[in-house]
């Protein structure tokens, strides 16, 4: 059985890729090359639900941007 898993990938302060797959709360992980990011994302979530067998994944829906007006600084 295979299942699709939808993974957020950030660039953080020291220039590494972060992904965290949003239907596995906790389950996110690093790398320096966006090759190397998706190679690992594979292993964690592969460990992730090897040890949490009871994790009940729910139907990832969609992703959606806001634009907000932030307040100007006085």
């Amino acid at each position: 059985m295979e299942k699709e898993f939808t993974v957020v990938i950030e660039k953080d302060e020291d220039n590494y890729y972060v992904g965290e797959v949003v239907e596995l709360p906790g389950c996110h992980i690093q790398a320096k090359t966006l090759d190397e990011l998706m190679k690992r994302m594979r292993e964690v979530i592969t460990l992730y639900l090897e040890v949490r067998e009871d994790v009940k994944i729910p139907d990832f829906i969609g992703l959606q941007r806001l634009k907000i007006s932030l307040p100007t600084p006085a």
